[in-house]
């Protein structure tokens, strides 16, 4: 059987699930399948491990939060087992009237990000919801453990959501080591495990919060999204309500690169892992939450040389265009391709690491999450 060379935008929106095929030269693409019409989707993520693989983080507003499995590329989807809320020593339990020592389980408000373990662990998945919980899966998703030692953190008292809500949206894994995790949480921080989830320190220093007494706290950070450089897992780059970041040392210390942009607030970031040193950010004017000059535009940081680099004139895509913190993502190719969806339904692409953008002709619902699944080299 001759390998699938396709190339797949996984797409979660207002209205649902969107997969877009494209050929290996990311040249001709179609629309479709459809799924989950009528939700709110806002992760979509393919299994490498396992090619054909999709799992979909469904939000619908009267059935709540599902989450849906495909074995075939989005051709047909599955319910699976959906986490509860745990009840736990920080959060202040219901309890059974029944039997008063019981405490109740009530659903998730939110599914936000999914992520699949390394190859190590070939039947392991991590799940992050709101409010500011993290699971995992080692038989599939056919059933889900909460990772205590976050969900309970001592500190979490203190924690507070974001506007988005409290979301666990961004999950790590190290590639040299299974055990080592990093999330991050909004309005909350970033965190780091060296032991598999059985204890986590936040990593945050460095990081400013300005909308707070306290500039520099422990925690308090409303971080946006995190991408781990591929080509070195020490590297991180950071999209904060507060600016953008960069840490070379395994989050211990972040550094604000963000400033030579002005107002350099945003909600994504990824770093192909065929550009090593590169990272592509969206920036937004902090007020609007929309491109702020008037076109889309792409911000390019070179990590080798600390300089910006915009990828876009302002004649290519007149007009003001939101981007959340899901909204971007790139492929395994080389060159990388750059894929960025956007609130009111664009998807634009570029398929050689930011030189030339394109637009998929087709106007989607708006647009919470963009992922690829693609082969890793043409």
């Amino acid at each position: 059987m001759a390998a699938d060379r396709k190339v797949r935008i996984l797409v979660g929106t207002r209205k649902g699930t969107y997969i877009v095929e494209g050929d290996a030269k990311r040249k001709k693409w179609r629309v479709g399948p459809v799924a989950h019409e009528g939700s709110d989707v806002f992760h979509v993520v393919a299994d490498p491990r396992h090619p054909g693989d999709l799992y979909a983080a469904v939000n619908n507003g009267f059935w709540g939060p599902m989450m849906q499995k495909s074995r075939n590329w989005g051709k047909k989807w599955t319910e699976i087992p959906t986490p509860l809320t745990p009840s736990g020593k920080n959060r202040k339990p219901a309890f059974n009237d029944e039997n008063p020592t019981e405490p109740v389980k009530r659903p998730l408000n939110n599914l936000w990000h999914i992520e699949p373990s390394l190859a190590s662990e070939p039947k392991t998945i991590y799940l992050g919801a709101d409010p500011h919980l993290l699971f995992r899966s080692e038989d599939l998703g056919a059933s889900w453990e909460p990772i205590s030692a976050i969900n309970e953190h001592p500190s979490h008292e203190k924690w507070s959501p974001g506007a988005g809500g409290a979301c666990l949206h961004t999950i790590l894994i190290d590639p040299r080591d299974a055990n080592h995790l990093y999330i991050g949480m909004s309005a909350v921080g970033t965190f780091v495990s060296e032991d598999r989830g059985a204890s986590w320190a936040p990593v945050n220093k460095g990081v400013e919060t300005p909308f707070l007494p306290e500039k520099n706290p422990e925690t308090g950070q409303c971080v946006h999204h995190v991408a781990m450089d591929a080509a070195d897992p020490d590297t991180f780059y950071r999209q904060d309500h507060a600016g953008v970041y960069v840490s070379h040392n395994g989050m211990t210390k972040w550094t604000r690169i963000g400033k030579p942009l002005g107002d350099d607030f945003g909600f994504c970031v990824t770093s192909p892992s065929a550009a090593p040193g590169t990272a592509y950010f969206v920036r937004l004017d902090g007020q609007a939450r929309v491109t702020g000059e008037g076109h889309f535009q792409v911000w390019q940081w070179n990590d080798r040389t600390k300089k910006w680099k915009k990828l876009l004139k302002p004649t290519d895509f007149p007009g003001h265009f939101g981007v959340q913190r899901e909204g971007i993502a790139s492929d395994a190719l080389d060159p990388p391709g750059v894929y960025v969806g956007t609130t009111t339904g664009q998807l634009f692409l570029s398929p050689d690491a930011g030189k030339s953008w394109q637009l998929i002709p087709f106007t989607f619902p708006g647009i919470h999450s963009v992922s690829v699944s693609s082969p890793t080299s043409k």
